[in-house]
């Protein structure tokens, strides 16, 4: 078995350059752990975001003057080449998909992790590099539409960003729950949405979704382009705005809304669930996959060698669904 590995550091807050390879032992699985070969891993914005420390009300959590993990990366799937002790849901062998969680490190080629977390047998259906992506865009929007939001059949749903890991997801999962889907996209992305299943597409070069006369049930900002001001009048009543990325004005709008108003913003942290609860939505996403009612976007697939080249991919905000380092 291999006595080193190779990672990726991140030793302070900036761009795609502050990334730097590291070579790191192998470690040993302690009791419940497992330790995995890494064949795929995601590059997300959430990822470039944690980089480069932004919000920078969130390094309160990552490190107030540097990341206090010192590694990147969140979504992996990969197979495990060792178990520690009082594992017994999992063998050597097994292909698996996982987060790495708040000790980051999934942009690598080991990582040890706990067997009772976030972590799940991958289909042979799926490949490595599409069961990758699923703990950030595909769980994310499960979750947003699904437990957050409660998207009913029939009802609005606009989603902005349709052309991302989020919104290609997010699209699918509408449609799959009964929606009418308005998705937001740059004009060369339309067809590429209509063939998810948006029943209309919005080039947001030339129209603002948000002020078309029309209204939804539900508007899911994928990108945080948006605001719950903005985005207001055009909830019905009862309406849900949702934005996965937090800052201080969501929070207040959250805070508001939730004492008065029928319009309602609204927030989660789905990286942050038990893992019972990240394993459920995920169990309920491989079976939509099953039925042919999603399927992860691919956009690109980089080597690991090649990370800072593929943040610098993705910080173009030019991505078509997911991009993954092998």
């Amino acid at each position: 078995m291999e006595t080193t590995f190779t990672a990726w550091d991140v030793s302070r807050y900036g761009g795609p350059e502050v990334l730097k390879p590291v070579s790191r032992t192998v470690p040993t699985p302690k009791s419940g752990q497992v330790l995995i070969r890494i064949r795929a891993s995601a590059v997300t914005r959430a990822d470039g975001m944690m980089r480069a420390g932004q919000p920078k009300f969130a390094r309160l959590f990552l490190g107030l003057k540097r990341p206090w993990t010192g590694l990147v990366g969140t979504c992996f799937a990969g197979d495990i080449v060792a178990v520690g002790q009082n594992v017994t849901e999992f063998r050597v062998g097994d292909a698996v998909f996982a987060e790495a969680g708040l000790q980051f490190g999934a942009n690598a080629s080991h990582i040890c992790v706990d067997a009772s977390g976030s972590l799940l047998l991958k289909p042979d259906a799926v490949t490595y590099e599409e069961a990758a992506t699923l703990f950030d865009g595909a769980m994310t929007s499960w979750h947003f539409l699904t437990r957050v939001a409660q998207v009913q059949p029939g009802e609005t749903v606009l989603i902005l960003g349709g052309s991302g890991g989020l919104g290609t997801a997010a699209i699918q999962f509408a449609k799959a729950l009964g929606a009418k889907v308005t998705a937001s996209a740059s004009a060369k992305n339309a067809d590429l949405l209509r063939s998810l299943g948006a029943d209309q597409v919005v080039d947001y070069h030339s129209e603002d979704p948000l002020t078309r006369r029309a209204t939804y049930d539900v508007v899911f900002d994928t990108l945080g382009v948006s605001s719950f001001g903005t985005a207001k009048p055009a909830l019905t009543k009862g309406g849900r705005y949702m934005c996965p990325v937090l800052g201080l004005a969501l929070l207040r709008d959250m805070v508001t809304t939730g004492i008065v108003g029928s319009k309602k913003a609204k927030f989660a942290a789905a990286g942050l669930l038990k893992p019972a609860v990240h394993r459920e939505e995920l169990a309920e996403v491989l079976a939509l996959m099953a039925k042919s009612q999603f399927s992860p976007v691919m956009d690109r697939t980089y080597p690991l060698a090649d990370l800072v080249e593929a943040h610098r991919y993705v910080e173009t905000g030019r991505k078509r669904g997911n991009v993954v380092v092998v």
